[in-house]
């Protein structure tokens, strides 16, 4: 098998071409590409094989860090990053090229997210809970399907005298930054760079692949949410929210804004991400959306066992209370140096 490599940062019909390919979704675009090139470093590589459409399509950005080392990752900070097979072709093959690929370029691993096809006995490197939407109905059939709980939310924010707009300014972005820092805090992690948001608006959102919905209250943005699209499908990426308003139901309010206008747009379905599962209270919100469950298996093969390993418990939790004492420009500037060395 012939897999070329590919930079879809600089080939400019990489999007149109990508169009043509089944099961593709915003996290294969170039414009995603670009932000995880622009804002981290990564080398984009990505693995094709075929015409239009292509028959197979493997994404990787090449981590390369003093920090944590040289691997590589299908793909840095996307929930899911499915590699591309049509049905003709063995998922395994194409992981033994990459392999060999792996091993030249002195990568420690490879990790793929969310692979099609791979084997039952392959051990799960990492599993998340992800949730979609079908938006194909009518917006009161969508509306209908909720939980009674989240409906009541949506009613008690509009009671509460909050306001949800759909924004595609610099500015929107900025303010979600600022949101964003807020609850990254409270969840005891360090934001993502303001670099990288900036790239989000350059490239994606400046571009018409995504959006922000900020909700406010007295001229005050309380919540609010970043989104992508691609083809039929879009995607709830980021979330954030003053945890002094919390009471208001805002988030519910800036999910289904985001809803309605997804579906008067044409897309038909909406992903909510990826969750923990461990993390209830987010996995009991996203069901109450009318949404389907799926598992989001990770696989990592790593070079010098030579095998697909499974996961090991980490120090989150250690972290989190470390970071959740830290003011925010401090975790700011953290999350400047670390955010580049954990893709």
């Amino acid at each position: 098998m012939r897999l070329d490599v590919v930079n879809p940062v600089s080939s400019p019909l990489w999007d149109e071409a990508l169009e043509a390919c089944p099961g593709a979704s915003f996290f294969h675009t170039a414009k995603w590409a670009r932000v995880l090139a622009d804002s981290y470093g990564y080398k984009p590589v990505y693995f094709c094989s075929g015409g239009t459409p292509l028959s197979v399509l493997v994404p990787l950005m090449e981590v390369s860090s003093f920090l944590s080392g040289k691997r590589g990752v299908s793909l840095p900070f996307s929930d899911y990053s499915s590699p591309l097979f049509d049905r003709m072709k063995d998922p395994m093959e194409v992981m033994d090229h990459l392999i060999h690929l792996g091993k030249t370029a002195m990568w420690k691993y490879i990790e793929i997210r969310d692979p099609d096809r791979f084997k039952d006995e392959i051990p799960t490197f990492d599993i998340y809970i992800g949730h979609a939407l079908d938006l194909t109905g009518t917006e009161e059939a969508l509306y209908s399907g909720f939980r009674d709980s989240t409906k009541r939310s949506i009613r008690k924010a509009r009671n509460e005298g909050v306001e949800a707009r759909r924004l595609t300014s610099l500015e929107s972005v900025r303010e979600f930054y600022r949101l964003n820092c807020m609850t990254r805090r409270t969840h005891g992690l360090p934001p993502q760079p303001w670099k990288f948001f900036r790239n989000v608006y350059g490239h994606v959102i400046s571009k018409g692949l995504g959006f922000v919905v900020l909700a406010s209250r007295g001229g005050v943005n309380i919540a609010g949410a970043v989104y992508f699209h691609f083809g039929n499908k879009a995607i709830y990426k980021y979330g954030a929210s003053d945890k002094a308003y919390q009471g208001l139901r805002a988030n519910n309010l800036v999910m289904w804004e985001a809803i309605r206008w997804c579906r008067a747009a044409g897309y038909g379905s909406f992903c909510f991400g990826r969750t923990e599962p461990d993390n209830q209270g987010l996995l009991q919100f996203k069901d109450g959306w009318g949404t389907t469950r799926r598992a989001i298996r990770y696989y990592r093969y790593d070079m010098k066992r030579a095998a697909y390993v499974a996961g090991m418990p980490d120090n989150a939790a250690i972290y989190g209370k470390i970071f959740r004492a830290l003011p925010i420009p401090v975790l700011r500037a953290a999350g400047t140096v670390l955010y580049r060395h954990m893709g």
